[in-house]
């Protein structure tokens, strides 16, 4: 089973679990660019994150046999913050990075005026920079925040066939489909989807335009979920082709709309910046 986790946030999670991923058959992924779980207080704290998800961690990922690739943008919660809100016009010259393949996560948390402001300012960015967009929809109000979304991309000059809209569930799935984007779904071991709820929704609206990721951070998350997603495809009678066409294929034909996508790992350097993963090591 080969897999591509289309969302997750590796700067939280440590090598043991790059090993396990590759274990389990992860050979790529895509890292967005997210909260850190506490305000940042100026946009250099942005760019030295942005840095990193462009250096250090393909680094990290190339050690384990995995293509790293990333997101990167303002997210929607600190959207909201005046101190944060510079780095829209410091993110040209990040999008234009080989291992960018989307402006993202962008989107709503709270819908509000602010954050209409930076969801329609960063569609524009990706059209111009011949991008897809991955989209957050809002944990809270889901549906009227997904309502809301579609709206903001049909006013902009992204089609929706290059929008991907994660984090749904069975009470926004339907809409987001029929909005022509991409739908994404978040497993995860609490909140969010889980495995029985996704084969559910893959049994009613099939596998096409479908991507199911992790999104693993720093809360209680699973970076092996994508796996246990297949097993469970697989246990319910999906075919291989039909977990193939949604851990790999799809992934790789959304984020392939960027044509930046790398998927043959080369052997990797020891050092970064004459840093090595083993620390102590010489």
């Amino acid at each position: 089973m080969r897999i591509f986790d289309p969302h997750i946030h590796m700067t939280s999670r440590t090598t043991d679990d790059y090993q396990a991923m590759y274990d389990a058959g992860v050979r790529a992924l895509v890292e967005p660019s997210f909260w850190l779980g506490q305000p940042r207080t100026s946009p250099a704290s942005f760019f030295d994150y942005f840095d990193a998800l462009l250096g250090w961690e393909p680094f990290r990922a190339a050690q384990y046999g995995i293509a790293h690739h990333c997101t990167l943008a303002l997210n929607p919660k600190e959207a909201n913050d005046p101190r944060c809100t510079p780095v829209l016009d410091a993110l040209p010259r990040y999008l234009v990075k080989d291992s960018v393949v989307a402006v993202g996560e962008i989107g709503y948390d709270s819908m509000t005026p602010a954050e209409d402001t930076a969801l329609a300012a960063q569609l524009q960015l990706a059209a111009d920079h011949g991008l897809p967009a991955l989209v957050h929809t809002p944990h809270r109000d889901k549906l009227a925040g997904l309502h809301r979304t579609i709206d903001v991309i049909r006013e902009s000059h992204l089609p929706p066939e290059r929008v991907l809209l994660d984090h749904l569930n069975e009470t926004t799935v339907k809409d987001a489909r029929d909005s022509g984007c991409w739908a994404g779904f978040s497993i995860y071991p609490d909140t969010k989807m889980d495995e029985d709820r996704v084969i559910a929704v893959l049994k009613t609206h099939g596998t096409e335009k479908v991507l199911v990721n992790s999104a693993a951070d720093w809360g209680r998350s699973d970076p092996l979920k994508t796996r246990k997603v297949g097993d469970a495809m697989l246990a319910a009678g999906f075919s291989e082709d039909d977990v193939d066409r949604v851990l790999w294929r799809n992934p790789v034909a959304f984020y392939g709309q960027s044509g930046r996508l790398q998927l043959d790992i080369a052997a990797p350097e020891p050092l970064h910046e004459g840093n090595s993963i083993l620390r102590g090591g010489e």
